[in-house]
């Protein structure tokens, strides 16, 4: 079997799935491919942040997407020891939604595949696993692609092919980009316990002697971050379950017996946290974004946020290009201008507060204080926007173009230049 697309994008994470939905927006043929047969991985982060609800809105599509179950978090705070500290403020915010939204990935995924859906040119291909990519330079500017699905392999063909397959990207491997590292002190136990009706709402996060335990709020039950230090998984484990359940019980903000619900090893996953990035985003035919093109830090839970601004500067950047059989290399290499500096901007930041807050954390013998420099950006009135800002908005805050917005008023997809 063989198939043609404008453009093929690897990756039904929210960098690949609001790309997808934006350019068939304007009627170009998009084929998404997700490998798993489901969205339904707790690994996928739950902060929709402010910004890319601004663009729900910019859409038409916030107040449809807001009645989907979510957690509003008006503040974000911080326990150290014995002593909490507001992090950040995101009521001062000039957006729609001045909050972020805990959601379960999935639930965002599902809307915009349900979006994407209403367009005639789009094509969603659950359980399709990219096997192999090439250049063709003998039929002109395109790429094929190997795929293989439950029922078949296919070839599919595209002027261009996005990857937006995560951080162990096939397609970024293929094309022989290799990202630079830079470094993480902490690993995350990934855990559910369930949630009782007179729990709190709020997004816990605690910061102890050589421990930091954040629960995030999905309805029924608490999805727990238990952060430990970097490859200290295994010395964890040889400690034994016993040992692990009573850490979690003396921070948990509930009954201890709770904790209980952890029966065995396998209910606690390990997410091993990287930074990195690619000095180039792009090879003919072909642009990396998302974690493809920079792995975030867990630190303020942009990475969806980031993913969904590459997606969104993408498209507005290529899809005039792709409708008019003119895209150049040129066009990917600004794709990468655009959202390179906000990208380095925001890990950086990410990369200070894991070696100011994280690192010294995890090592310290006693219960920590907030660092100096915290207490002075979340006191002072001129600073104490900055966080919210940064984290809720963004470095370089994207918005859909004028073209993209009107959708099927745009040139049909054959349109000449």
């Amino acid at each position: 079997m063989s198939k043609q697309v404008d453009c093929c994008i690897a990756g039904g994470g929210p960098a690949g799935m609001m790309l997808g939905v934006l350019l068939a927006r304007v009627g170009l043929r998009i084929l998404v491919l997700e490998k798993h047969k489901d969205f339904l991985r707790d690994f996928r982060g739950d902060t929709i942040h402010p910004s890319t609800m601004e663009i729900m809105h910019e859409l038409g599509w916030l107040e449809e997407f807001l009645k989907l179950p979510h957690e509003p978090v008006r503040q974000l705070v911080g326990q150290f020891g014995d002593e909490r500290i507001k992090l950040a403020d995101f009521s001062h915010l000039s957006a729609q939604a001045k909050f972020i939204a805990m959601m379960p990935q999935w639930d965002f995924l599902d809307f915009l595949a349900r979006k994407g859906a209403n367009y005639p040119s789009f094509e969603l291909w659950m359980n399709a696993e990219v096997t192999g990519f090439a250049k063709d330079g003998a039929s002109g500017p395109a790429n094929t692609l190997a795929v293989r699905t439950p029922d078949s392999r296919v070839t599919v063909t595209a002027p261009l092919v996005v990857a937006a397959d995560g951080r162990v990207s096939t397609l970024r491997a293929a094309a022989g980009l290799k990202p630079t590292e830079f470094g993480a002190p902490m690993d995350v136990l990934w855990f559910r316990l369930s949630r009782q009706p007179n729990d709190t709402a709020e997004t816990q996060a605690r910061f102890e002697s050589g421990r930091i335990f954040i629960m995030l709020n999905r309805g029924d039950y608490w999805q727990c971050a238990f952060v430990i230090a970097k490859g200290h998984n295994e010395q964890i484990r040889a400690q034994g379950l016993d040992a692990f359940r009573r850490g979690v019980a003396s921070l948990v903000p509930f009954e201890s017996a709770r904790v209980s619900q952890l029966a065995s090893w396998e209910l606690i996953k390990l997410l091993t946290v990287k930074v990195d990035r690619l000095d180039c985003w792009h090879a003919p035919g072909l642009l990396c974004i998302g974690d493809a093109a920079h792995a975030m830090s867990p630190v303020g839970g942009v990475g969806i946020n980031l993913a969904v601004q590459d997606a969104v500067a993408a498209a507005n950047i290529l899809a005039r290009p792709l409708l008019q059989r003119r895209l150049s290399t040129g066009d990917l290499q600004a794709v990468q201008r655009r959202r390179e500096w906000p990208t380095r901007v925001t890990q950086r930041l990410q990369l200070t507060m894991q070696n100011a807050i994280i690192a010294p954390t995890l090592s310290a013998s006693s219960s920590p204080r907030p660092p100096t420099l915290l207490r002075w950006i979340t006191r002072l009135p001129m600073f104490n926007r900055v966080l919210p800002r940064v984290f809720g908005l963004g470095v370089q805050p994207e918005h859909v173009s004028e073209f993209i917005r009107r959708g099927h008023s745009a040139p049909p997809f054959n349109a000449p230049a």
